[in-house]
């Protein structure tokens, strides 16, 4: 009986000597991320120093390099592990004036592997994507566009949010507004789909025709906000104006005051080069190949310097590993940190590293994904893992109130399919999950956005994202029992069938050569 009650006693002592460990780690962690943050620096480094981080650009090849020497000045071990191969390009300065009726320098921007004016100047007037009655029509004013910029997309009624309209306006203004909005766009649509093209295919078809540019304007529905991706004629340039300027010349040419623009865009193809993964590690002693991995994608879109998409997630993996190999240098399993290329075009440098190395993908604790902005992680949801509401329910428990309580977990949830790097490790098995963000106006603000700046960032939600990222990887290294991997039972779609689990996709190798 005295060796029953001895061991018992022991077990208890173990327990609360763990307990105890695991509260004075948090306790540091939270002292750390507080006292010594370094997310400010690195974000000026990043962003405001690097910029942008386009795929196959030199920014992103220097941006993995910085990241890399970052992490061997923390004593991390890193590298770049190169997945595929991308079109090569770099942007240049661009200067889009209006010339006629009048002089004015407008707001706009070249769209990313555009192409360049080859250090000309163009200038040429400016004419509107006509309506047609159908494909032939559309053929027969082809030739028309010889030696013009041709506007391409629909002339916003408004350049005010709905936020605005809705805080200020008349009920009856309000509702009038959106019908005739909702009329435009079905008739741009229409515009469109006469010409028997779509509005990827149209570029090319008048670069062929010999337009000199093509004049776009992606408005994000906000104040001051165009989102800027990629161009789909590849010899012209395309350019992407403000709303505000869009509208002007739109109304000019279709008053017949026939504008001219002129535009120079600098950009600089750069032939094919290799995209690449960075990955930093911390080796475990005890179950070195188990992997708790902390995820983040490092490319972004070029309109801003893709702070909010995705430096904030970048930044808050980088935190959080600098904090654990300063408080937990040598943690049970291997820490492993991955900032994917090319998640922009298709989750493409996380497809890689899932079909790659397959013997890390059957050995996944965890991996926590960070990628929706600047605000603190305010859900959690189990991707369809059974049990997922065990360990993730233990070790957010373990987190401080003050961002414990923030998020709202939801389980087992389903399987997510895309969207972000997660995915690519939920399709594979493993249980991985998103840490996802309160919205701080992301979705028209700053996601893909001119406006997605330093400036954008809440570093007092940064930091709190950071230190629950550090806790989780911290609480899944330690834990004594492996992650369950039972897969719930998916509803049935809405043809009945039963629900199935999204399978891996595999990576886009070789992007933007065609």
């Amino acid at each position: 009986m005295k060796l029953i009650y001895a061991l018992i006693l022991a077990g208890l002592v173990q327990t609360a000597n763990a307990q105890n460990k695991d509260s004075l780690m948090v306790e540091a962690i939270v002292k750390e991320a507080t006292t010594n943050s370094q997310l400010q620096p690195l974000a000026h480094e990043l962003l405001d120093g690097i910029g942008p981080r386009l795929v196959g650009s030199p920014q992103m090849k220097q941006a993995h390099d910085w990241a890399i020497e970052k992490y061997k000045s923390w004593g991390i071990e890193a590298k770049n592990e190169a997945w595929g191969e991308w079109r090569g390009w770099e942007r240049g300065i661009t200067h889009i004036d209006m010339v006629a009726p009048r002089v004015k320098s407008l707001e706009g921007m070249q769209l990313a592997w555009s192409g360049s004016t080859n250090g000309k100047t163009v200038t040429a007037e400016v004419i509107i994507l006509p309506e047609v009655s159908d494909s032939n029509a559309f053929r027969s004013w082809l030739p028309a566009v010889k030696g013009k910029f041709v506007m391409i997309s629909m002339l916003q009624p408004t350049g005010r949010p709905d936020y605005n309209w809705n805080e200020y306006a008349a009920k009856a203004s309000f509702d009038q507004m959106k019908k005739d909005r909702t009329a435009a766009t079905d008739a741009w649509r229409k515009r469109i789909e006469k010409t028997g093209l779509t509005n990827r295919t149209l570029p090319e078809a008048l670069e062929k025709a010999g337009a000199a540019g093509i004049v776009m304007s992606y408005w994000s529905q906000g104040f001051g906000v165009n989102k800027i991706f990629g161009a789909q004629a590849k010899k012209i340039p395309t350019v992407d104006l403000s709303l505000e300027d869009y509208g002007l010349v739109y109304r000019l040419a279709e008053g017949g005051k026939k504008p001219k623009l002129a535009i120079r865009a600098d950009s600089k193809e750069l032939g094919t080069v290799p995209t690449f993964n960075t990955i930093a590690s911390i080796k475990g002693i005890e179950k070195p190949d188990e992997y708790v991995i902390l995820s983040a994608h490092f490319d972004s879109w070029d309109g801003g310097t893709g702070a909010t998409d995705n430096g904030t997630g970048t930044l808050c993996m980088m935190e959080a590993m600098r904090i654990l190999k300063l408080l937990y240098p040598n943690p049970k399993r291997t820490i492993l940190v991955g900032h994917w290329g090319s998640e922009e075009q298709g989750l493409n440098g996380s497809r890689a590293f899932v079909a790659d190395h397959p013997e890390i993908v059957k050995n996944i604790q965890v991996v926590f994904n960070q990628d929706n902005g600047t605000g603190r992680v305010t859900n959690l949801a189990g991707q369809g893992f059974l049990n997922s509401y065990d360990y993730l329910g233990r070790w957010l428990a373990k987190a401080p109130a003050f961002i414990r309580d923030t998020v709202k977990t939801s389980f087992p949830g389903s399987p997510g399919t895309g969207g972000s790097d997660f995915a690519s490790f939920v399709a594979a098995g493993a249980p991985a999950f998103s840490l996802s963000s309160l919205s701080w106006s992301y979705g028209n603000y700053t996601w893909h956005t001119n406006r997605d700046t330093y400036d954008k960032i809440v570093f007092d939600d940064l930091r709190s994202n950071a230190i629950l990222a550090a806790i989780l990887a911290y609480m899944a290294s330690e834990d004594p029992a492996t992650t369950s991997r039972e897969k719930a039972i998916l509803p049935a779609n809405s043809k009945g069938e039963p629900g199935k689990w999204p399978e891996p996709k595999s990576p886009t190798r070789k992007g933007g050569l065609n």
